[in-house]
């Protein structure tokens, strides 16, 4: 037995020793903060903020829907409890009107608030730590040019010990990189813009790259995630799974339209992200983000979807009229027919509007029809970028049977796999839906 004490406290010491080089690597390394008074907003200064406010998508998770402008309260449902963000107006009492310069651009660097208290990495502070210092400021004269909303903070809901605080100051040790971005010398101006934007501002990692057991961002940057129940699909430039085959017109005018001829539209958390942030990117900027994900290297994912370019059952359909296959006659065919076909038509290529076209799209081609069945109950709204650009919502006029067949349907259709939907699973989402 003290053979064994003595084994544990060693291991102990050998744990702490370590642990406290670590962590004065990972000081030694990071970047030093610069302390400044206070910056003067100008009308430029501000104007710079408001771009780079929607180039960071703040109004995503500091924006209810139908709620004050970045007053928070958006919910962030984690395996652990839930999460809410907070009122970022310049309002003194629950706002942050009162910060300084300083302490604003301690929370986007180091995850830090005005309170000495540390954030949870909801709040992507591992991503905005890139961020130039002039760039944080810029954003906080934005902020605090607007409205201020005096809108209380919601509690959050989390499970012992995740609602210890303190424990996050351990957490950023291993997992906080507190380096501004550095333009890569092997990359051109234009790609290294797109860098900044994608991985600093735009943060396109903190849904697009999967999560290890700690919640922190894993090695297999931009391979696919899951976010709010939706999946966040591959984007490196891997051919089958990625976006390798895109086209630079097809993702350029994804990112700014929300839709590409031959690859689909988005929908949830993506449609908010170009509602909210990449159509208001400008040309050059879009063009950037488009060049840097070339460079991104390729990479495969757990559960990546590939997908099948020409299903006989849809190429051979006529927009009126499917071709026979022996599913014509089950129950999803129906439902599609009664409810899908006028807009989405048999040949997958939609009417009306271009973003109804379902040929070559992720969402089908998913044997458990992840985003099939969240767009099927949810519906999706783009009309802030073209005015037909929409989907109603179908949680309320179908069972969960029904939603299942038709689901199924689909991906056997125009997406030439074997759907794997089941009712219970349908249900699952419904409880998860907006």
């Amino acid at each position: 037995m003290r053979v064994y004490l003595k084994l544990v406290v060693f291991l102990g010491l050998v744990a702490l020793v370590g642990a406290a080089g670590f962590a004065g690597w990972r000081f030694a390394t990071s970047d030093a903060e610069v302390s400044a008074a206070d910056v003067t907003p100008t009308p430029e200064l501000i104007e710079k903020g408001r771009y780079l406010t929607a180039a960071a998508d703040c109004a995503a998770c500091h924006t209810t829907p139908g709620g004050k402008p970045f007053a928070g309260g958006v919910a962030f449902d984690l395996p652990f409890g839930t999460i809410y963000s907070t009122n970022i107006t310049a309002d003194d009492s629950t706002g942050i009107g009162l910060w300084s310069d300083d302490e604003f651009v301690r929370a986007l660097h180091k995850g830090v608030g005005k309170d000495g208290r540390n954030l949870y990495p909801a709040f992507p502070y591992t991503s905005y730590t890139g961020l130039t210092r002039d760039d944080a400021v810029a954003i906080k004269a934005y902020l605090f040019s607007l409205p201020k909303e005096r809108v209380a903070e919601k509690e959050n809901t989390l499970a012992f010990p995740f609602n210890q605080r303190w424990a996050m100051t351990f957490w950023n040790v291993a997992f906080l990189d507190q380096k501004r971005f550095r333009p890569d010398p092997g990359l051109d101006h234009v790609a290294n813009r797109g860098a900044y934007l994608a991985t600093a501002l735009g943060h396109c990692g903190e849904c697009h790259t999967p999560r290890n057991l700690a919640f922190a961002l894993s090695g297999k940057e931009f391979a696919g995630a899951e976010i709010r129940g939706w999946h966040a699909y591959n984007i490196t430039p891997d051919r089958d799974e990625g976006v390798g085959a895109w086209t630079d017109s097809q993702l350029a005018s994804y990112l700014s339209t929300g839709h590409a001829e031959g690859r689909g539209a988005a929908s949830g958390p993506m449609a908010e992200v170009i509602v909210n942030s990449t159509k208001l990117l400008t040309k050059p900027d879009i063009d950037a983000l488009v060049a840097y994900m070339r460079t991104v290297e390729p990479r495969k994912g757990d559960g990546g979807v590939r997908v099948a370019e020409s299903p006989k059952s849809m190429t051979t359909s006529t927009a009126w009229a499917a071709a026979p296959s022996g599913a014509e006659n089950g129950l999803g065919a129906k439902v599609f027919q009664g409810a899908c076909a006028s807009c989405h038509q048999w040949n997958g290529k939609g009417q009306q509007t271009p973003y109804a076209a379902l040929a070559g799209t992720r969402a089908v081609s998913d044997p458990e029809g992840v985003n099939l069945v969240h767009v099927m109950l949810e519906g999706t709204d783009l009309r802030s970028v073209h005015q037909a650009a929409w989907m109603p919502k179908f949680a309320e006029a179908y069972t969960d049977a029904e939603l299942a067949a038709v689901a199924n349907y689909v991906i056997g259709h125009f997406g030439g796999k074997e759907g794997k939907v089941t009712p219970e699973m349908v249900s699952e989402r419904r409880a998860t839906a907006k």
